[in-house]
């Protein structure tokens, strides 16, 4: 990860390190639970989770391979593959989403810094550098890890 930041390559590498946290001693049932608010469920937050890094995967190849992508803001209700992630079993769930973490890493591991400055540009916030589509994507994760800790412990 030579092209991007210390403080990015270390969260990315660690920012998981937090679902057992996140989750503790919830039952899958207990994950599984929807709050009354008709809001996403903890398993919910993850399955979403886990997709995202398809979508962010699918996003770094397309900005190394395109010049300045247009990439829209990502939407579960308008992915077809979203209802699948949704019925998938929540310890198959963390499973894919370890695994799909470690593609990530390591897919960002030898990015260069002409590499880390290529450009997608989001619907929403304009051009934005692939080191800089990173540390959104940690950010959106970090909201969705805090939601799973609140939906499985509360």
């Amino acid at each position: 990860m030579a092209g991007l930041a210390e403080g990015l390559r270390a969260r990315l590498r660690t920012q998981l390190d937090a679902l057992p946290v996140a989750i503790g001693d919830a039952s899958p049932e207990r994950l599984q639970r929807r709050p009354s608010s008709g809001a996403w469920s903890a398993h919910e937050n993850l399955a979403h989770l886990a997709r995202h890094h398809e979508v962010m995967l699918e996003r770094i190849e397309r900005i190394l391979a395109e010049e300045r992508p247009p990439l829209p803001r990502y939407r579960a209700e308008e992915d077809p593959f979203w209802p699948a992630w949704q019925s998938r079993a929540p310890g198959d769930v963390l499973k894919a989403l370890r695994e799909l973490r470690a593609s990530l890493v390591a897919r960002a591991e030898f990015l260069s810094a002409e590499e880390a400055g290529r450009v997608g540009v989001h619907s929403a916030f304009g051009p934005l550098p692939l080191a800089a589509w990173l540390e959104f994507f940690l950010l959106h994760e970090a909201h969705h890890l805090y939601v799973v800790m609140t939906r499985a412990r509360g």
